[in-house]
Parts: structure tokens; sequence; C-alpha cells
């Protein structure tokens, strides 16, 4: 009875009658803002309705073509790239970090060898070096006999150092600087100092040409190299990074050796890049112990996590509060795990979906650098006179250094989406206008008319459906068990 009374509501409701749909039909045809539609259903000749339905389909061939491609191209997430040079009234200057290529006094130790072989194992967190088996039975010796041995003092106390007797000059845009005003950090070359390590707003530039001036004494005789391991130069090397990020050498340090003046002309260049899908870089990464994210940053705090899970202890030249590793765990522990690290790939940079993808936003200084011999004739005698040298001290020892901007202007590299979402609507609504004529209000139209048709195709269907079987109630019209009997026996 249920299903009666639904079917008797939805054919006085909701299906109309067949001339009524097939007048609503020619309404729509009639009156849709979809163009060229109209043309089909009023002309009288068969010719131009054959002409109008070729051109309509045609029309609407190409549309969903265009439409198609220019989805398929959004999501492939083009991007393109801009370069923007700006010119200012002054530029901020970059820190600059500078070590000597000699890390250890040569009087510290009367095995100086066995130093350096456990710099490159500290070191190695940080720049992998491979180590001689033929080095490892005396290296063996000297961690068992030395187990209270720090490097980490050893290479302060004994390593390069910064006072008046090591540098000589130094000049920030004609104002004299001392060496209060360097930082001391670890690197791979040991004790090194950097200059405007706190971005002060007063160290900008306003004038070109004119920078950091430095005069370095690398006193060869107290600091001496090992060229059985490789060591063999003489000379200063330098970094130039933004203030807030840490310095990095592996690749990217600049080397002055002795008796050479080297002018350093740096450009200020920023990249901007976008995040995943459209580049490689994830805003929401956060550093524990660094203040802006940076790969070099977030390298280094990666090691620094795998190390103490597996060792214990942290190096001390890896951020972290954990506790510092002695030689032995150096040695016995956070030496294979670097490899390890390295081998396995645990820590990666680059890709997205890298431990440590891109920045969103870098600050690099691109370079342009010369030299020129230190010292002529005339300045030989002038610091032969004032240092108390001889000139070929002067030739052996003296580093000079010049860094200044090479014009006051700053480059931005900015990656930038191809095709944004407003962009991908315009594109769409301007190939349905072009070859449609069709607009929002059109797409609306086609939605109601689907939509209307679908209703009408649901209740026919529905209406064509099998009845249901009529299942009566047994208590009223069925006799019951005992009735059954009941009859029997009558019978």
């Amino acid at each position: 009875g249920i299903l009666e009374k639904i079917r008797l509501y939805l054919i006085k409701k909701l299906l109309p009658h067949l001339e009524d749909r097939r007048k609503y039909h020619q309404e729509f045809a009639s009156s849709t803002s979809f163009h060229g539609v109209h043309n089909i259903v009023q002309t009288q000749s068969k010719t131009r309705k054959v002409l109008w339905l070729l051109v309509v389909v045609g029309c609407l061939a190409i549309v969903i073509w265009q439409i198609c491609s220019r989805f398929i191209y959004y999501f492939t997430w083009p991007t393109t790239t801009t370069v923007v040079v700006q010119y200012v009234e002054n530029v901020k200057f970059p820190a600059v970090t500078f070590c000597n290529l000699n890390r250890f006094q040569a009087h510290a130790v009367s095995n100086l060898k066995i130093i350096f072989l456990i710099w490159n194992i500290v070191s190695a967190v940080v720049q992998k070096f491979a180590m001689e088996e033929k080095y490892s039975q005396e290296l063996n010796d000297f961690l068992l006999g030395n187990q209270n041995f720090s490097i980490k003092e050893f290479t302060r106390k004994n390593g390069f150092y910064l006072n008046s007797s090591t540098l000589l000059e130094c000049e920030f845009f004609g104002k004299p600087c001392y060496p209060q005003d360097f930082e001391h950090v670890f690197t791979e070359y040991g004790n090194c100092f950097t200059f405007n390590h706190n971005d002060l707003p007063a160290r900008r530039v306003s004038l070109s040409g004119r920078g950091l001036h430095l005069l370095f004494d690398v006193q060869q005789e107290q600091f001496t190299d090992e060229p059985a391991l490789g060591y063999t130069d003489a000379g200063i090397t330098f970094v130039i990074h933004s203030p807030k990020e840490l310095p990095r050498f592996d690749g990217l340090g600049l080397l002055t050796p002795v008796g050479m003046h080297a002018q350093v002309a740096i450009r200020q260049l920023k990249s901007i890049i976008q995040e995943y899908p459209w580049g490689e870089c994830k805003p929401d990464i956060k550093l524990q112990y660094h203040n802006i994210y940076s790969t070099n940053g977030c390298l280094q705090e990666c090691k620094a996590r795998y190390i103490q899970d597996w060792c214990g202890c942290l190096p001390f030249i890896l951020p972290g509060n954990g506790t510092e590793c002695d030689l032995l765990k150096f040695y016995n522990c956070v030496y294979p795990a670097v490899y390890d690290i390295e081998i396995k790939g645990l820590c990666t940079v680059g890709t997205h979906n890298s431990t440590c993808p891109a920045p969103c936003e870098e600050m690099d200084y691109p370079t342009t650098i010369t030299y020129s011999s230190f010292g002529g004739e005339k300045a030989m005698k002038y610091f032969s006179a004032k240092l108390k040298k001889s000139p070929e001290y002067i030739r052996q020892n003296l580093v000079r250094i010049d860094i200044k901007y090479h014009d006051l202007s700053y480059k931005i590299t900015q990656q930038q989406k191809a095709l944004t979402i407003s962009e991908l609507i315009a594109d769409v609504g301007g190939q349905l206008g072009l070859f449609c004529g069709a607009s929002m209000i059109t797409i609306i139209e086609l939605l109601e008319y689907i939509f209307t048709n679908f209703c009408w195709m649901c209740v026919f269907l529905l209406l064509k459906a099998p009845e249901m079987p009529q299942w009566n109630n047994p208590s009223q019209n069925q006799p019951t068990h005992k009735e059954k009997k009941k009859g029997i026996q009558e019978c």
C-alpha cells in the first residue's frame, strides 16, 4: 500500500506529461544563453540546422580541449623566475668569518700529527675526512693514554687566536674596529672569528668602494701545518654569509695566501623560492637552535639528533645542549655514526621530501676577488719600521683583505607561480565566452536543466520498477497451526 501511494504521488507531483516535457526542452533550447543552441531549434531549414549543429558541437569540442589543457598545465605546477635589481641609499653589511689555514700552535704539543688526526675525527661531523690506516695504532695508543684530553679546550687555548698581534689593522667604513668586535666560533678550521655577528643596524654601507679593511699576521713560526696530512697552505680563509646564519666553509671559503692583498667586491642576492608543489621549500619548518632556517643549520641539527641518539653525547661543533663527547666516543661512535648518516642518507638536503629542503628565502653574497702582491719597496720599509720585522717576514706572514660592496644595490631572484587559481578561472571563462558565449549564469542554467532531467529519469525508473509482493498478516488472512489441525480432524 505504501509503494502505491508513492507511485501516485510521483505521477501527480513530479512527473509532468509528455507534452509538458517536450515544451520544457524547447523553451530551454530557445532561451538559454549558450549561443547557437536556439538557432538549431528555431530555424526551419534542415541544412541550417545541420550547419549550426556542427558549429555548436565543434565549438564545444574546442572548449573542452582548451579547458582540459589548461587544467593539465596547472597541475604541472609551473613557475616563472623574475630578477629585480633594487638600488638603495644604504645596504646591510654581511657577516665575515675568518680562519687561519694553520690551525694549531707548534709549541703546544710535541706530536702535532696526533692533534691533526684527532681534529679530523672531530670535524668529520661537518666535513667528512678519510683517515689512513697507518695512523690508527698510534691514534689508539694516544686515546687510551689521554682519556681526559679535551680537543675542544685544546683548540680554544692553542689554536689560532685573534688579538693585536695577529690583527694588525681593522677598519670598517673609516672607523677602527678591534678584536673584541669579532665572535669566536668553531668550524672545521678550528678557531675562527666572525665580524658583524650581531647584525648591528649601524653597520650599513652608504658608499660603494668602501667597507671592511683588515691586515692579518698569520705568524707561521707559531702556527704550523702538517704536510703529511694534506695541510700545505699558509694564509687566511674566510667566508661571507648572512649575520643570522652559520658560516659554511665546505666548498665556499675564499683563500688569501700570505704576502697577498685580496680585494673582494660583493653583491647581495636574495632568492625567494615557492613552496611545494610549485617549488621545493616548506615554510612551516623551524629550527630549534637557529633563528632562521637554512639548509646548513638544518643539516647540523639533523646530524646532532642522530649522533645524540646513537652515542649518548653531542659533538661540541654541532648545536645542542647534550653532554659533550670525549675522544673515545668520537673515535668509537661519532666517527662511524657520521659515516652511516652519509651512506644511509639519513640527513638529506634539497628537495621538499628531504630532511632539509631548500629555504623559502635565502641571502647570498656573490663575490669577485682580485689579488695583488702585498707591499712595494716603500711599503716594505714602512711596515718593517712599524712592526720591527724584516721584509722577508712581512712577505711570509702578512695578509691584507679589503671587502666592499660593488655598488649600492641588491638583486632579488623570485620564483613565482606561472598560473594561479584566479588566472586559471579567467582562462576557463575566456574560452567559454570566446567559443560558446557562456558565462557562470550559463553554467547554472545547464546544471539546472541536467538536474531536472535527472530527477525525471529517476521518477520514470521508479514507476517502471516491478510491484512489491503483498505480504499479508498471517493472523488475519492465513489459518493458524491449531486451525489447520482442527480442520483436518473435522474433515
